[in-house]
């Protein structure tokens, strides 16, 4: 049997839904909270577009607040995954997908109807993320709000320091992809600042933002070996992404997390 003591703790719960998964539970509850507070300003369920949703995982637990949500991805056996997902929580009639990406979203979904976009883990894979946010903000109503979740630098820096990899480490610290070599998986990351400037040259203003899995890469999942540790790095999650004098903790988070409305 494997030893799974140093594998870290956000990979453990796999089969845990976005509430409760290490890696999602986060970006979920910001995404609700953002869902939940602009169908009551529109006092109706949002459409909500999840760009890059994969099987569904966000789009699933959307449809079931009573939203309705069309999934593009390119992806087939994604798509296939995400309708017997929706057809299993019941969602069907409110969770759809579409083939297509971030370079044919104009051409796979109307301008201008998204009350809420999700763009997670997706900007490190396109081939123009400017061009992929002036997309994402067409497709916005006057009055839409973007969650977008991206990978960060310092994380990467980080971990493979702590792995024994100081030239991987330096690499992602000094080149503008912020990749730590060829056989690194993403072809690159993000720091607050350029990630904003994207953002923002995209007509869309910051309203929020927070560092993801601060902890929860790098602690072994030995350690978090019951719910109430696991509770705990969850709670050790949240105070640190918003505690207002330690902005630096933030960066150091495998992911940042920016919510931005259009102007």
């Amino acid at each position: 049997m494997p030893d799974h003591a140093d594998r870290p703790a956000a990979r453990r719960s796999r089969g845990a839904g976005v509430e409760t998964n290490l890696r999602t539970a986060a970006v979920w509850e910001a995404v609700q909270s953002v869902a939940d507070d602009l169908s009551a300003q529109l006092d109706r369920p949002l459409r909500v577009l999840d760009l890059g949703g994969g099987t569904g995982g966000v789009a699933v637990a959307l449809g079931g607040l009573g939203h309705e949500v069309t999934v593009v991805d390119p992806s087939p056996d994604a798509l296939a995954a995400l309708g017997r997902r929706a057809r299993e929580a019941g969602v069907a009639d409110r969770v759809r997908g579409v083939q297509g990406d971030a370079s044919t979203l104009r051409e796979v979904h109307e301008v201008g109807t998204a009350d809420l976009v999700c763009c997670h883990g997706v900007l490190e894979f396109v081939d123009d993320p400017s061009d992929s946010l002036a997309q994402i903000s067409a497709a916005l109503t006057p009055h839409g709000v973007l969650s977008l979740v991206v990978a960060q630098r310092l994380a990467v820096v980080l971990a493979r320091a702590i792995a024994g990899q100081f030239g991987q480490a330096q690499h992602a610290l000094t080149t503008p992809e912020g990749t730590w070599g060829a056989a690194d998986p993403l072809p690159r990351r993000f720091d607050l600042s350029s990630v904003s400037a994207l953002v923002e040259a995209a007509g869309l203003e910051i309203i929020d933002t927070h560092g993801v899995r601060i902890f929860s890469d790098l602690v072994p999942s030995a350690l978090v070996d019951s719910e109430a540790d696991r509770m705990a790095l969850l709670d050790l999650e949240r105070a640190a992404a918003s505690h207002p004098d330690f902005a630096i903790l933030a960066q150091l988070g495998a992911a940042l997390h920016v919510i931005a409305a259009r102007h």
